[in-house]
């Protein structure tokens, strides 16, 4: 099978701020808010409708997203295409993250060409023991955390709210 050029990376810029001569940020509940920007492209659009098998035509053609789906701009971005953005920034600051749950709510629409921030916030922090002899590391993390995607052409409005529960390996930032 070719994908040819419709596959390109979904990852653009993840931000947190630390200095270098600083020690390692760690995650807190109600600290750091990580953060991803993004712009959603045609071409994104239909390489997720090919992998996903989500044709739906809200997506692809802008006559139907506009007339049967009533979405004034046109085509949308699939939404689940937008929330992968949350497993995305916890993956790039926590390496060996396990994301274990998401709940959405679609607050309003994405459009092709918007550009959108993804945003994860600690809620909650427990530490979760290993057994001994299951590897190097004695414990991990289960961090539930709070997942705001805005959009900017509609003056910042919120376009996903949810929650995700993940399992970290530590609670240090790495820096990208």
């Amino acid at each position: 099978m070719r994908l040819g050029r419709a596959v390109l990376p979904l990852v653009h810029t993840t931000t947190a701020t630390t200095s270098a001569s600083s020690p390692p940020a760690v995650l807190t509940v109600g600290g750091a808010v990580l953060r991803e920007r993004r712009r959603f492209t045609e071409v994104d659009v239909a390489a997720y409708a090919a992998v996903s098998g989500d044709r739906n035509p809200v997506h692809l053609d802008d006559g139907v997203a506009r007339g049967v789906g009533g979405f004034a701009r046109g085509r949308v971005v699939h939404g689940m295409l937008v929330a992968s953005l949350f497993p995305s920034v916890i993956a790039a600051r926590f390496p060996g993250a396990v994301y274990a749950s998401q709940s959405l709510r679609f607050a309003a629409p994405v459009y092709v060409g918007d550009e959108v921030v993804a945003q994860v916030q600690a809620l909650q922090i427990r530490k979760m023991a290993l057994a001994a002899n299951s590897s190097a590391i004695s414990h991990r993390y289960v961090v539930k955390f709070a997942t705001k995607c805005f959009t900017y052409e509609e003056e910042n409005s919120l376009a996903i709210d949810g929650e995700a529960m993940a399992i970290l390996p530590t609670l240090e930032l790495r820096d990208d």
